[in-house]
Protein backbone atom coordinates (compact mmCIF):
# COMPACT_ATOMS: atom_id res chain seq x y z
CA UNK A 1 0.00 0.00 0.00
CA UNK A 2 1.38 3.41 -0.89
CA UNK A 3 2.45 5.86 1.77
CA UNK A 4 -0.34 8.44 2.23
CA UNK A 5 1.93 10.75 4.21
CA UNK A 6 5.64 10.49 3.78
CA UNK A 7 7.00 10.86 7.29
CA UNK A 8 10.74 10.66 7.70
CA UNK A 9 11.22 8.99 11.05
CA UNK A 10 13.52 10.66 13.52
CA UNK A 11 15.04 8.99 16.50
CA UNK A 12 12.42 9.21 19.25
CA UNK A 13 13.32 11.24 22.28
CA UNK A 14 14.52 9.01 25.08
CA UNK A 15 12.41 8.75 28.20
CA UNK A 16 14.61 8.01 31.16
CA UNK A 17 16.45 4.75 30.62
CA UNK A 18 14.01 3.59 27.92
CA UNK A 19 15.57 0.87 25.70
CA UNK A 20 16.04 1.76 22.04
CA UNK A 21 13.55 -0.89 20.83
CA UNK A 22 10.94 0.52 23.24
CA UNK A 23 11.51 4.03 21.86
CA UNK A 24 10.88 2.73 18.34
CA UNK A 25 7.69 1.00 19.51
CA UNK A 26 6.53 4.24 21.11
CA UNK A 27 7.24 6.15 17.90
CA UNK A 28 5.26 3.64 15.80
CA UNK A 29 2.33 3.76 18.23
CA UNK A 30 2.36 7.58 18.09
CA UNK A 31 2.23 7.52 14.29
CA UNK A 32 -0.75 5.13 14.40
CA UNK A 33 -2.63 6.92 17.16
CA UNK A 34 -2.18 10.30 15.46
CA UNK A 35 -3.66 8.94 12.24
CA UNK A 36 -0.45 9.42 10.27
CA UNK A 37 -0.29 5.67 9.69
CA UNK A 38 -3.83 4.32 9.09
CA UNK A 39 -4.99 0.70 9.11
CA UNK A 40 -3.17 -1.36 6.42
CA UNK A 41 -0.43 1.27 6.06
CA UNK A 42 2.92 -0.38 5.35
CA UNK A 43 5.40 0.54 8.08
CA UNK A 44 9.14 0.92 7.47
CA UNK A 45 11.15 -2.28 7.17
CA UNK A 46 13.67 -3.52 9.73
CA UNK A 47 16.50 -2.16 7.60
CA UNK A 48 14.82 1.24 7.24
CA UNK A 49 14.16 1.50 10.97
CA UNK A 50 17.70 0.43 11.81
CA UNK A 51 19.11 3.13 9.54
CA UNK A 52 16.68 5.88 10.53
CA UNK A 53 17.09 5.35 14.28
CA UNK A 54 20.76 4.38 14.29
CA UNK A 55 20.18 0.95 15.84
CA UNK A 56 20.98 -2.62 14.90
CA UNK A 57 18.62 -4.60 12.70
CA UNK A 58 18.03 -6.93 15.65
CA UNK A 59 16.78 -4.00 17.74
CA UNK A 60 14.44 -2.89 14.95
CA UNK A 61 13.21 -6.47 14.51
CA UNK A 62 12.40 -6.73 18.22
CA UNK A 63 10.27 -3.57 18.06
CA UNK A 64 8.31 -4.86 15.06
CA UNK A 65 7.97 -8.37 16.48
CA UNK A 66 6.64 -7.18 19.83
CA UNK A 67 4.12 -4.85 18.19
CA UNK A 68 3.02 -7.74 15.98
CA UNK A 69 2.59 -10.00 19.03
CA UNK A 70 0.56 -7.23 20.70
CA UNK A 71 -1.76 -7.03 17.68
CA UNK A 72 -0.72 -3.49 16.70
CA UNK A 73 0.99 -4.62 13.50
CA UNK A 74 0.52 -7.60 11.18
CA UNK A 75 3.14 -9.23 9.01
CA UNK A 76 2.55 -10.65 5.54
CA UNK A 77 5.25 -13.02 4.30
CA UNK A 78 7.07 -11.50 1.34
CA UNK A 79 5.06 -8.27 1.44
CA UNK A 80 6.04 -6.47 4.63
CA UNK A 81 4.60 -5.25 7.92
CA UNK A 82 1.34 -3.32 8.09
CA UNK A 83 -0.80 -1.51 10.64
CA UNK A 84 -3.36 -4.01 11.93
CA UNK A 85 -7.04 -3.40 12.41
CA UNK A 86 -8.00 -2.67 16.04
CA UNK A 87 -8.23 -5.81 18.18
CA UNK A 88 -11.86 -6.86 18.70
CA UNK A 89 -13.17 -6.21 22.19
CA UNK A 90 -15.75 -8.06 24.23
CA UNK A 91 -17.49 -7.09 27.44
CA UNK A 92 -17.16 -8.65 30.86
CA UNK A 93 -20.57 -7.33 31.86
CA UNK A 94 -22.74 -8.76 29.10
CA UNK A 95 -23.07 -12.00 27.16
CA UNK A 96 -23.16 -11.18 23.46
CA UNK A 97 -23.49 -13.36 20.41
CA UNK A 98 -20.02 -13.38 18.81
CA UNK A 99 -21.58 -13.35 15.32
CA UNK A 100 -23.31 -10.07 16.23
CA UNK A 101 -20.04 -8.62 17.58
CA UNK A 102 -18.28 -9.40 14.32
CA UNK A 103 -21.13 -8.12 12.13
CA UNK A 104 -21.23 -4.88 14.15
CA UNK A 105 -17.64 -4.23 13.06
CA UNK A 106 -18.68 -4.61 9.44
CA UNK A 107 -16.79 -7.90 9.18
CA UNK A 108 -17.80 -11.32 7.92
CA UNK A 109 -18.62 -14.06 10.45
CA UNK A 110 -17.95 -17.75 9.81
CA UNK A 111 -17.18 -20.82 11.91
CA UNK A 112 -15.84 -24.35 11.87
CA UNK A 113 -17.69 -27.06 13.78
CA UNK A 114 -15.14 -29.45 15.27
CA UNK A 115 -17.42 -31.52 17.51
CA UNK A 116 -21.15 -31.93 18.12
CA UNK A 117 -22.19 -34.96 20.18
CA UNK A 118 -23.84 -36.36 23.28
CA UNK A 119 -21.58 -37.61 26.08
CA UNK A 120 -21.62 -38.42 29.82
CA UNK A 121 -20.90 -35.51 32.15
CA UNK A 122 -17.56 -35.56 33.94
CA UNK A 123 -17.49 -34.60 37.60
CA UNK A 124 -16.54 -30.99 36.82
CA UNK A 125 -19.17 -30.57 34.11
CA UNK A 126 -21.86 -32.21 36.24
CA UNK A 127 -21.05 -29.91 39.14
CA UNK A 128 -21.18 -26.82 36.90
CA UNK A 129 -24.53 -27.81 35.40
CA UNK A 130 -26.06 -29.04 38.65
CA UNK A 131 -26.42 -32.61 37.36
CA UNK A 132 -25.29 -36.07 38.41
CA UNK A 133 -21.90 -37.29 37.19
CA UNK A 134 -22.41 -39.49 34.14
CA UNK A 135 -25.68 -37.84 33.15
CA UNK A 136 -25.97 -37.17 29.43
CA UNK A 137 -25.00 -33.72 28.20
CA UNK A 138 -24.52 -32.14 24.78
CA UNK A 139 -20.90 -31.32 23.92
CA UNK A 140 -19.83 -28.96 21.15
CA UNK A 141 -16.55 -27.42 19.99
CA UNK A 142 -16.74 -24.58 17.47
CA UNK A 143 -14.11 -22.16 16.15
CA UNK A 144 -15.50 -18.70 15.41
CA UNK A 145 -13.82 -16.55 12.73
CA UNK A 146 -13.70 -12.84 11.95
CA UNK A 147 -13.02 -12.29 8.22
CA UNK A 148 -11.80 -15.92 8.13
CA UNK A 149 -9.35 -15.26 10.99
CA UNK A 150 -10.03 -17.55 14.01
CA UNK A 151 -10.66 -15.44 17.12
CA UNK A 152 -12.50 -17.82 19.48
CA UNK A 153 -12.37 -21.53 20.34
CA UNK A 154 -15.63 -22.42 22.07
CA UNK A 155 -16.16 -25.64 23.99
CA UNK A 156 -19.66 -25.89 25.45
CA UNK A 157 -21.56 -28.40 27.57
CA UNK A 158 -25.33 -27.95 27.42
CA UNK A 159 -28.12 -29.30 29.60
CA UNK A 160 -30.43 -31.44 27.36
CA UNK A 161 -33.44 -30.83 29.61
CA UNK A 162 -33.35 -27.09 28.82
CA UNK A 163 -32.22 -27.27 25.17
CA UNK A 164 -33.40 -30.66 23.88
CA UNK A 165 -32.86 -29.88 20.18
CA UNK A 166 -29.31 -28.58 20.58
CA UNK A 167 -27.68 -31.30 18.48
CA UNK A 168 -30.15 -30.78 15.63
CA UNK A 169 -29.21 -27.14 15.13
CA UNK A 170 -27.33 -25.96 12.05
CA UNK A 171 -24.53 -24.10 13.80
CA UNK A 172 -23.04 -23.08 10.47
CA UNK A 173 -26.04 -20.76 10.15
CA UNK A 174 -26.50 -19.74 13.79
CA UNK A 175 -24.45 -19.92 17.01
CA UNK A 176 -24.99 -21.80 20.28
CA UNK A 177 -25.44 -18.44 22.01
CA UNK A 178 -28.19 -17.35 19.59
CA UNK A 179 -30.02 -20.67 19.83
CA UNK A 180 -29.83 -20.90 23.63
CA UNK A 181 -30.97 -17.28 23.99
CA UNK A 182 -34.17 -18.24 22.15
CA UNK A 183 -35.04 -21.48 23.93
CA UNK A 184 -33.73 -20.65 27.42
CA UNK A 185 -33.42 -16.86 27.83
CA UNK A 186 -30.48 -15.83 30.00
CA UNK A 187 -31.19 -14.60 33.52
CA UNK A 188 -27.74 -14.99 35.08
CA UNK A 189 -24.12 -15.63 34.05
CA UNK A 190 -21.02 -16.51 36.04
CA UNK A 191 -17.76 -15.53 34.32
CA UNK A 192 -14.11 -16.23 35.16
CA UNK A 193 -11.20 -14.95 33.07
CA UNK A 194 -7.62 -16.21 33.10
CA UNK A 195 -4.45 -16.18 31.00
CA UNK A 196 -3.35 -19.55 29.62
CA UNK A 197 -0.90 -21.02 27.11
CA UNK A 198 -2.52 -22.64 24.09
CA UNK A 199 -2.35 -26.43 24.03
CA UNK A 200 -1.65 -28.18 20.69
CA UNK A 201 -5.34 -28.70 19.80
CA UNK A 202 -6.28 -25.08 20.47
CA UNK A 203 -3.17 -23.64 18.80
CA UNK A 204 -3.91 -25.67 15.67
CA UNK A 205 -7.57 -24.63 15.63
CA UNK A 206 -6.75 -20.95 16.14
CA UNK A 207 -3.76 -20.97 13.76
CA UNK A 208 -1.33 -19.73 16.40
CA UNK A 209 1.99 -21.01 17.70
CA UNK A 210 1.92 -23.70 20.37
CA UNK A 211 1.95 -22.27 23.89
CA UNK A 212 0.93 -18.80 22.64
CA UNK A 213 -0.64 -16.56 25.28
CA UNK A 214 -4.43 -16.78 25.23
CA UNK A 215 -7.37 -15.28 27.09
CA UNK A 216 -9.59 -18.02 28.52
CA UNK A 217 -13.12 -17.36 29.72
CA UNK A 218 -15.15 -19.85 31.74
CA UNK A 219 -18.84 -19.00 31.56
CA UNK A 220 -21.86 -20.66 33.13
CA UNK A 221 -25.23 -19.39 31.95
CA UNK A 222 -28.58 -19.81 33.67
CA UNK A 223 -32.24 -19.31 32.81
CA UNK A 224 -35.22 -19.17 35.12
CA UNK A 225 -35.48 -22.98 34.79
CA UNK A 226 -31.88 -23.76 35.80
CA UNK A 227 -28.30 -23.90 34.52
CA UNK A 228 -28.31 -24.05 30.73
CA UNK A 229 -24.68 -24.38 29.69
CA UNK A 230 -21.07 -24.34 30.80
CA UNK A 231 -18.57 -23.01 28.26
CA UNK A 232 -14.85 -22.46 27.83
CA UNK A 233 -14.00 -19.66 25.40
CA UNK A 234 -10.37 -19.25 24.32
CA UNK A 235 -9.10 -16.22 22.37
CA UNK A 236 -5.59 -15.59 20.99
CA UNK A 237 -4.13 -12.94 23.29
CA UNK A 238 -3.15 -10.64 20.42
CA UNK A 239 -6.51 -10.85 18.64
CA UNK A 240 -8.99 -10.05 21.39
CA UNK A 241 -9.44 -8.03 24.55
CA UNK A 242 -12.09 -7.69 27.24
CA UNK A 243 -13.39 -4.48 28.74
CA UNK A 244 -16.02 -3.21 31.12
CA UNK A 245 -17.72 0.10 31.75
CA UNK A 246 -19.39 0.92 35.04
CA UNK A 247 -21.55 3.97 35.61
CA UNK A 248 -22.37 5.30 39.06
Amino acid sequence: MSNPKSNTAREPAAQGSEPRYAAIKRHIRQQIESGQWPVHFQVPSENQLAQEFGVSRMTARRALSELTDEGVLMRSQGLGTFVAEPVPAGSLLEVRNIADEISARGHSYSNRILLLQECPATADVARALGMHEGARVFHSIIVHCDNELPIQWEERFTNPALAPDYLQQDFSATTPNAYLSRVAPLTEADTTVEAVAANPDISAALAIDAHSACLQIWRRTKSSAGTVSFARLVHPGNRYRLGAQLRF
